[in-house]
């Protein structure tokens, strides 16, 4: 059934307004170059898996906008850290990827060796908390345990700062509150053996917490910018020409994202699928994805509050130069 609804969903992206387009795909042996693009395994790395499925179809939605001497190699993260840090090693050009992976890695490299280009999701992530649990408030979580998807990540970076703010010491051995790097899967099945009283998470990983767990939503981030493209300096100063027309390759997708969801999860579905070996179900998808608004536009201003929020949970001792992070090629 899987196998015949893979087929429907590649004559659909034939017949769409997503395969158009008269560029070569740049893929197969004649490709000269190549462009290395990561993403997460996440709804809120919409952009990333809907192009990552058209790319595993041969419809190529970037490759036919990137030109005829570029192929897209596709790489899979789990943490922002580890995205940040083969983006800094050299290995990956560009990446889709949370706020401040990002900005730990800017302020790391003294400003010089990553550049975000564009926003791409905001909203998506909240924290949850396990029913039955008598959590209504920051107070009531002294003596929990909150996972998080690992230390430095956005979730993590804004957990230890609204606990913090709540006048709640944080510490992984003893403090008020007990927070527990895990991965999303992970707290999944520890929510649900009741070893973990609250996670906060992402996209779709909320709403399965919601739904599979029996999890109540305590704080949602709403407004807050979940997803932003980023990329090496030193890809944007070598093949200036190709960021350009990656940025307006990504503008586009996230505008037709908005403009066709429904085709659009379905595509989402299908690649979190290829890359997960699980489905995704439609109930989970319709479920998460009124929370979650794509939108390629970026404010300087809200990545100066992970900033602050970043310096109140300990992880910078002070403000970065923010002025040359933002780079429109």
């Amino acid at each position: 059934m899987f196998r015949r609804a893979r087929l429907q969903l590649a004559l659909a992206l034939l017949l769409s307004p997503l395969a158009a387009g008269s560029c070569d795909s740049g893929r197969g042996s004649g490709a000269e170059a190549a462009l290395r693009l990561g993403h997460f395994p996440n709804v809120t790395h919409a952009q990333g898996l809907v192009a990552h499925a058209t790319s595993r179809t041969g419809a190529g939605f970037l490759e036919q906008r990137l030109g005829a001497d570029v192929r897209v190699e596709w790489y899979v993260f789990h943490t922002g850290p580890t995205a940040m840090e083969a983006l800094l090693s050299g290995s990956l050009d560009a990446v889709y990827v949370g706020p401040n992976p990002v900005l730990n890695a800017y302020a790391r490299s003294g400003c010089e060796a990553v550049r975000v280009l564009a926003g791409a999701a905001a909203g998506g992530a909240a924290l949850v908390v396990r029913k039955g649990a008598g959590i209504a408030s920051a107070g009531d979580l002294r003596g929990r345990r909150v996972a998080t998807p690992q230390i430095g990540n956005t979730q993590d970076v804004a957990c230890r700062a609204w606990l913090k703010s709540h006048g709640l010491r944080v510490t992984q051995s003893g403090g008020d509150v007990l927070v527990v790097p895990t991965a999303p899967a992970d707290q999944l099945a520890l929510f649900q053996a009741g070893v973990l009283d609250a996670a906060w998470t992402v996209e779709p990983w909320v709403s399965r917490l919601e739904l599979e767990a029996g999890g109540e939503v305590l704080i949602e981030e709403k407004d807050a910018v979940t997803t932003v493209l980023a990329a090496s300096a030193r890809f944007l100063a070598e093949r200036p020409e190709l960021a350009r027309r990656l940025v307006a390759a990504h503008r586009e997708l996230t505008s037709w994202i908005d403009a066709n969801p429904a085709e659009a999860q379905a595509l989402v579905r299908a690649e979190f699928a290829a890359l997960t070996r699980r489905e995704l179900p439609q109930p989970l998808l319709d479920h998460c994805w009124p929370r979650i608004r794509f939108d390629a536009a970026l404010d300087l201003a809200a990545l100066e509050a992970f900033v602050a929020r970043a310096i109140d949970a300990g992880f910078m001792e002070s403000a970065p130069d923010l002025a040359g992070l933002v780079h429109s090629p």
